[in-house]
């Protein structure tokens, strides 16, 4: 039975202005791409072998928070926010 999950992925850009992907549900899992479409590409990449590794390890497969299988939600962003603060 073939499921449909649905991962957050963070994006940012690095000073040299690669985009950085990252999957906070699945330890270690990140890649990078010249392009957001690569990066995309590159993600869905890690990600997949990522949880082919967990079928096969039991204790990185326990460290994963899979998501329930749902219908996807209509995420709208993350912002920086930048607020004063002195100390």
């Amino acid at each position: 039975m073939v499921k449909m999950l649905n991962f957050k992925i963070i994006i940012e850009r690095d000073e040299d202005g690669l985009f950085i992907g990252s999957v906070p549900a699945v330890p270690g899992c990140f890649s990078q791409g010249k392009t957001y479409e690569e990066l995309i590409k590159n993600i869905k990449e890690a990600l997949e072998l990522s949880l082919d590794f967990a079928k096969k390890n039991r204790a990185y497969s326990a460290k994963i928070h899979f998501p329930e299988e749902k219908k996807q939600t209509d995420f709208v962003k993350v912002i920086d926010l930048p607020i004063k603060f002195a100390c």
